[in-house]
């Protein structure tokens, strides 16, 4: 069975590359939202031409992106959507509620200090992690049904 996984979320580290090599030689397909900051915040006018209201140029960008966007969480199989330290994800909170009320299988990733604050997220979730090595783990059982050795640098995780 070929799962079709959507990550989402922060976009200033390496954690989707971390999770895509991590399931090297799993059926596996990724999507995700465009990850070039500039050109997620410019499709819109880009595309369908200038504002000079800065409002209406990012309302132009949210809106383009939200095509792209809900497409790749309604096709999903599993959507994983990551809370990182540095920024505020206003969107990647739109996006697990959505991807829960989709009815989809959720795993939210973020660290032990957004516990608190990601309560309501986490309960939606399916399985919280803290690393992109448990997302892979938890691909792996899901089309395999096998758990992960123990491994030191598992346990470090």
């Amino acid at each position: 069975m070929t799962l079709k996984v959507y990550l989402s979320g922060e976009i200033h580290t390496d954690w989707r590359e971390q999770i895509t090599a991590g399931a090297a030689g799993l059926d596996v397909v990724f999507h995700s939202a465009v990850t070039d900051h500039d050109a997620s915040d410019d499709c819109g006018v880009a595309i369908l031409g200038g504002e000079p209201n800065k409002y209406w140029h990012d309302h132009k960008g949210a809106m383009v992106n939200a095509i792209r966007t809900r497409k790749g969480l309604e096709d999903a199989d599993i959507v994983v959507v990551r809370f990182g330290d540095k920024y505020k994800q206003w969107n990647a909170a739109f996006d697990a509620g959505y991807a829960a009320a989709l009815g989809k299988s959720l795993i939210v990733m973020h660290g032990p200090d957004h516990q608190h604050a990601l309560k309501e997220v986490d309960a939606a979730a399916l399985a919280v992690t803290e690393t992109p090595g448990q997302v892979v783990d938890l691909l792996r059982y899901v089309l395999t049904g096998e758990l992960p050795r123990l491994r030191a640098d598992h346990a470090a995780e």
